[in-house]
């Protein structure tokens, strides 16, 4: 059901070679460009008309329109279940919570007398948040997406999802009802690579209905093909990531309780059969038990044969066996997972020991599932080892930091000859001269 590493025994290798033992999905963003190309030229050319194309091609449903009607948003609100209307709404409550402590504030620092630099944050004018519709619906990502592009202070925020055959080629009711509960009443029913291509260059509007205009941002996960359009249109637009597969990486010792530990691996692999499940522990007796407990949990479990067995199967899940806890916090940071459980018994002490990972979750009592919903944290994290160098979506991910430098006569003369040779040393005499312009062509001698 899951395969093994055992990294026990010698010393563990540094760096790529680590990497290199560890179980990754297969994830070719490159090869699939080629592919996503033709459909964002196509979107470039025709604009709406070739997202309705390729809705009809992809998602299997012929469009009127792409933007959803009001009155369907509305609908999906007033039709959605009390119990699903509640547990958004205490999820949005939390996110605005954790997302508002976020917000980044205008700083000066005086460098020297008449001299000032300030910081100041500025939100994007207008985002794009994909949210997928595939094998599940994620309503809780349009959550993840809106709250910290919100709280950021972005005043055109636009909702894409695939449309969907049962529901009369509009995106899934519950998404909807989350737009609704946001505020958010500007939603295409569009998805994959088309609607990436719609956000960057925008769509002609009609007499009965506006077009789609372009976007500065986009965020949101999505499949493979999302993934390459959003490399593909990167420079067009700013994008949060290259989203792939969900990982979760579960650190544990003899003190986790193997129930909790194999529930939590099952839970990654439901989403996919490229999701990957993975503990690393110093114990075989726990890795004993939570094999055994996969197997009885998955034989009760739904959506086995399509995602949960060939997730657990695939190369990208194993269960890894290390000497003790510090090799393991050498092999979770090589991983670089997008969540990372900490099940054992000093878990706040080695998470925070931790430097690479999207996500981390202390203890029995934080598992995935709840920073997937409720925590208040946000769910849009970094994948394929990308926690090294990427952050999670926040309100900094909506916000751009812009320099104000305010410089008085006596402050910019009494460093003139600085800037001035610093131009000369690199041979860019200009550069030079439009300070000397400044002073009667003559540099200001440092007082």
């Amino acid at each position: 059901m899951i395969s093994r590493i055992d990294l026990r025994g010698e010393a563990l290798p540094e760096g790529s070679a680590l990497r290199d033992l560890l179980p990754r999905a297969e994830f070719d963003v490159e090869a699939a460009l080629e592919k996503v190309r033709p459909i964002c030229e196509d979107v470039r050319h025709h604009g709406a008309a070739a997202v309705i194309d390729y809705g009809e091609k992809f998602d299997g449903v012929r469009l009127d329109r792409l933007r959803v009607p009001a009155e369907a948003i509305a609908r999906a609100l007033d039709e959605l279940d009390p119990a699903v209307r509640a547990a958004l709404e205490e999820s949005i409550r939390r996110a605005r919570l954790v997302h508002r402590d976020q917000r980044r504030t205008t700083h000066t620092t005086q460098v020297v007398p008449g001299g000032t630099v300030t910081e100041k944050w500025i939100p994007v004018d207008r985002v794009g948040l994909y949210v997928p519709g595939g094998r599940a619906v994620y309503p809780s990502s349009v959550v993840m997406n809106v709250v910290p592009a919100q709280e950021a202070g972005v005043e055109g925020v636009a909702v894409a999802s695939p449309p969907q055959k049962e529901f009369g080629g509009l995106p899934h009711p519950t998404i909807l009802a989350a737009c609704a509960l946001l505020g958010v009443g500007e939603v295409y029913a569009a998805g994959g690579a088309q609607a990436i291509a719609m956000f960057a260059y925008g769509t002609e509007g009609t007499a009965d209905e506006p077009g789609c205009e372009p976007v500065n941002l986009v965020t949101g996960p999505g499949n493979i093909y999302v993934a390459a359009a959003k490399r593909l249109l990167k420079g067009r637009i700013g994008i949060d990531a290259e989203a792939g597969p969900t990982e979760i990486a579960v650190l544990a010792d003899s003190t986790a309780d193997p129930v909790h530990v194999a529930a939590d691996l099952i839970s990654q692999a439901e989403h996919d059969p490229m999701a990957a499940s993975v503990l690393v522990t110093d114990s075989p007796e726990l890795a004993e038990a939570v094999e055994a407990e996969l197997k009885a949990q998955v034989a009760v479990s739904k959506h086995v044969d399509d995602r949960i067995a060939p997730a657990l199967a695939g190369r990208q899940s194993a269960l890894v066996l290390v000497t003790d806890l510090e090799d393991g916090l050498k092999v979770v940071d090589a991983y670089g997972a997008e969540h990372l459980e900490i099940q054992t018994a000093d878990a706040a002490a080695l998470a925070d020991r931790v430097r690479n990972a999207g996500a981390i979750f202390v203890g029995p009592w934080a598992p995935v599932s709840l920073g997937d919903y409720c925590a208040g944290s946000n769910h849009v994290l970094p994948t394929g080892g990308c926690a090294c160098h990427s952050s999670g979506l926040s309100v900094q991910s909506f916000l751009r930091g812009v320099h104000i430098v305010d410089y008085t006569r006596d402050a910019l003369a009494d460093v003139a000859h600085h800037v001035v040779t610093l131009a000369e040393a690199e041979d860019l005499p200009a550069h030079g001269a439009a300070i000397k312009a400044r002073f009667g062509w003559k540099v200001p001698e440092s007082k």
